[in-house]
């Protein structure tokens, strides 16, 4: 049993297996497409909502330890009513997880060159450390992609609403908001109510629709998607950068570092997705040189655009207002500047930017499967192929049914930090599989290599800066610290920098995530070992194979 839980698959029958007639996927997609489906993943309804969250902070009704994030409470030891917020700072978070997610990029665009298969870090795992922990990194993936597209689904609804509204149109409001509503609304007292979010359940199932029919016709699509809503981002920003007013950037961190860290943690919901390109590296045309492309290229246009977002709106509105501290901080804040033609493109924007992140992550969610199902972990019809469109139609279908359900029952948009813990620890997993197969396989072909070696260079200019910031006590001690051993890492171990610090990064930002979160995550876990040890390891290959 030992044996099997930790075999390996080796890269060379991955890549055979994927070239079984019965299960070879359609190879149609080049860098732009792999760009546009990541842009199309990443600017989602983080941007336009989680914002405020993070830069105002969050606060509880009741004091508890399971509100406080790990990091914090293992310094102070203390109970809390909520999190910090990071202010104007919140540019720093989104360059903060910037930096990490582009650690991870580059792992994932190693692997991806390597093994260019559909099932990104799941795949990867079972080729570095083996079934048990391939097995709990899908299990991770499956909360990362449907946990974020039913909250995803379910703002969605929300901003239909505020559209429709714009328009004079009220439809009736069972039918527009989930049947369990914990917080309440102005509409609903807390609890349970009679009625079903129609606009949730519905627009999963549309895009299910598309997804079977073809990756081409769902790559098209994402396309436009994705050049309408970089408008309607650009628009938000060219119309209000003329308001800002300096003043509001003062104070700059009014929660110091603490409340920068807590920020990245929250906004790291609206990086989820860049990964998922290399989910498509099965339908990729060249995916040694075009996976890479598309995922670095996704990864630096993102950032551009966020930080500009934030900066122009923290500039025009207080850190601290009610407008912030809302979930539709940009589209409320175009309403108060009564700006309608404005606000209406932005929301226009915002629910195009909701659809085609949902259409990424349902197509990522179902590849995962196929790739689970055709190993053994998963039965097999989840593996199965449209005769026709040569795509996972099963899988597809099940994934639609398994968001679109519970996102018209159910108000899970407090569950976004869920889908950020299971998105970092699938990035440590990837950061470790590089240096195994580094390790293991020096000598096997890569297109792509995760080398830092320019930062070797870098190692005595961060020494003095960071020596000098702390002289003028602009940084404190651990931040001091933390340069010194970036410095050293720098000179020493270069080749190795980007998934050793991929690793550090992430755990980092899984430091600032509520201690309740971690909790929710290991039960999460815990459902998956049981599944495993049911069903998946007596119908895997490898069980398969030893009997």
């Amino acid at each position: 049993m030992a044996n099997q839980l930790f075999a390996k698959k080796s890269i060379d029958k991955l890549i055979s297996d994927s070239e079984e007639p019965e299960r070879q996927l359609k190879k149609t997609l080049g860098p732009w497409s792999l760009t546009a489906l990541g842009i199309g993943a990443v600017i989602g309804s983080g941007i336009f909502t989680v914002i405020g969250t993070a830069i105002a902070g969050q606060t509880f009704e009741v004091k508890s330890v399971l509100h406080a994030p790990l990091l914090e409470y293992l310094i102070y030891q203390s109970p809390t009513f909520g999190r910090p917020g990071a202010g104007p700072a919140i540019a720093l978070s989104f360059l903060l997880v910037a930096v990490a997610c582009a650690f991870a990029a580059l792992c994932y665009a190693e692997l991806a060159s390597m093994i260019p298969i559909a099932g990104s870090a799941y795949t990867y795992t079972y080729a570095t450390m083996g079934e048990l922990i391939a097995w709990i990194i899908g299990w991770d993936l499956i909360l990362e992609y449907a946990v974020s597209n039913m909250a995803v689904s379910v703002g969605f609804s929300e901003h239909l609403v505020n559209l429709l509204d714009f328009f004079g149109i009220h439809l009736p409001n069972a039918w527009m908001f989930p049947a369990y509503l914990p917080s309440g609304s102005s509409q609903f007292e807390p609890g349970w109510h009679f009625g079903f979010n129609v606009p949730a359940f519905l627009v999963v199932m549309l895009l299910t629709i598309i997804l079977v029919r073809g990756i081409r016709e769902s790559a098209r699509t994402n396309n436009v998607m994705v050049v309408l809503k970089i408008v309607a981002i650009l628009v938000f920003v060219s119309f209000t950068a003329h308001l800002i007013n300096p003043g509001n950037y003062k104070p700059f961190m009014p929660n110091g570092w603490g409340g920068v860290l807590t920020g990245g943690a929250i906004i790291f919901f609206t990086y989820i997705g860049f990964d998922s390109v290399s989910t498509a590296a099965e339908e990729a045309k060249n995916p040694q040189r075009d996976v890479p492309i598309g995922i670095i290229a996704t990864l630096a246009i993102c950032t551009v655009l966020y930080v500009a977002v934030v900066l122009v709106y923290c500039g025009v509105e207080l850190w601290s207002s009610p407008t912030t501290n809302s979930a539709a901080p940009v589209v409320n804040l175009l309403r108060k500047l009564d700006k309608p033609w404005v606000r209406i493109i932005v929301l226009s924007g915002a629910m195009l930017g909701m659809i085609s992140s949902l259409l990424v992550f349902q197509l990522g969610q179902a590849r995962v499967w196929f790739a689970m199902s055709r190993d053994g972990l998963l039965p097999r019809l989840f593996s199965h192929v449209h005769p026709k469109f040569r795509t996972p139609d099963t899988s597809t279908w099940i994934a639609g049914f398994v968001v679109g359900i519970p996102a018209g029952l159910f108000d899970i948009g407090t569950f976004a930090d869920l889908s950020n813990i299971g998105t970092l620890f699938a990035f440590v997993l990837v950061a470790v599989g590089v240096l195994i197969l580094r390790y293991r396989e020096p000598d096997r072909p890569r297109g792509f290599r995760a080398n830092l070696e320019w930062m070797r260079w870098l190692a005595l200019p961060i020494v003095i800066t960071a020596t000098a910031l702390y002289g003028w006590g602009l940084i404190g001690r651990p931040l001091w610290f933390a340069s010194l051993v970036l410095a050293l890492l720098a000179r020493f171990l270069y080749k190795s920098l980007a998934p050793v610090l991929t690793i550090f990064t992430c755990l980092l930002l899984m430091a600032g995530l509520p201690i309740m979160n971690w909790l929710r995550f290991f039960a999460w876990l815990g459902i998956g070992l049981v599944i495993y040890f049911v069903y998946s390891r007596r119908h895997s290959e490898f069980a398969k194979a030893s009997g």
